[in-house]
């Protein structure tokens, strides 16, 4: 059944794979964005949330939003300015939704939020984490478990919320891979013994439109592919796929947090999350190996 959808941080990396997605499966698809380019494919609403501003019309005939939005946390050296706007990126648009659509008569019935794995903590080590474990206790924990707060109560509204735990996403486009394949050589990062919980852009997108489509969805859900890798693991296999040098000896913890500040903490620290809960709903992964995902997007880089 064709739907009507909403979605913010629609022009980013994974939103602008998305709309080709839902557009391709029949349904009407819109923006929020904070401005308005030429060309677009599809219609776009202008937003603000720092001025507590949407767009008259944007939720006309809309029974599904898709909430992506959120300052890139791995973008910019983490300033004490930075690390707010991390944060209200994702919980004051989330308010600024909700309060519009308490206070508008609107159609809207279900609400798929990005989250991220971030949830469980920075570096949880070998722990199988699935969506009922404890929440971590470091800034990204806590920025999650905020924005995911802030998403839940739109469940007050009688909306249908999916919130969409997100692991490191691998395109050609954009997120890590890119970032670890830059240097001349790959190599580890600090101990190289962090997990990495990946997912193929093709999959995650694919999560997305399942959430839109199933009424059974409910809740958190991770999206991640079920084969989670160590750092080293994940960057000798990443070199060969992608005909780089691979150097077996790791870059140091405190050269990363020289270069990187206290961002370090990101790829210094992993989670090792289970793919349970998806999977049960029925979803069949496309890439479920990392080899066959790298050798994909190799071939189409």
């Amino acid at each position: 059944m064709s739907k009507s959808i909403l979605i913010s941080g629609g022009t980013g990396l994974v939103g602008s794979e998305l709309v080709t997605l839902l557009k391709g499966a029949g349904h009407q698809v819109r923006l929020l964005s904070r401005s308005k380019g030429k060309g677009e494919s599809v219609p776009v609403y202008q937003w603000d949330y720092k001025n507590n501003y949407v767009e008259e019309g944007a939720f006309d005939g809309v029974d599904t939003l898709i909430h992506l939005a959120g300052a890139g946390v791995a973008d910019k050296r983490w300033t004490k300015e930075r690390k707010e706007e991390i944060l209200k990126s994702r919980t004051q648009t989330s308010d600024l939704l909700y309060e519009k659509l308490k206070n508008t008569n609107h159609s809207v019935r279900t609400l798929v939020a990005a989250s991220a794995v971030g949830y469980y903590g920075m570096d949880t080590g070998d722990v199988n984490l699935r969506e009922d474990s404890p929440a971590g206790h470091d800034f990204l924990a806590d920025v999650v478990k905020a924005w995911e707060d802030s998403t839940s109560r739109f469940t007050e509204l009688g909306i249908r919320v999916v919130q969409i735990r997100i692991g490191v996403v691998l395109s050609n486009d954009g997120g890590a891979l890119p970032k670890l394949l830059a240097p001349p050589v790959a190599a580890p990062l600090a101990s190289g013994k962090q997990y990495m919980s990946w997912i193929h852009i093709s999959d995650l997108i694919r999560i997305l439109c399942k959430s839109v489509e199933d009424v059974n969805m409910i809740g958190p859900y991770n999206a991640v592919a079920p084969e989670p890798l160590t750092n080293k693991e994940f960057t000798k296999r990443a070199a060969k796929a992608f005909g780089k040098l691979y150097l077996p000896i790791p870059v140091p913890n405190f050269v990363l947090h020289l270069v990187l500040g206290e961002m370090a903490q990101v790829v210094t620290g992993g989670n090792k999350v289970s793919a349970y809960k998806i999977n049960k709903t029925g979803y069949d992964f496309k890439f479920t190996r990392l080899q066959n995902a790298l050798e994909d997007l190799a071939k189409n880089k």
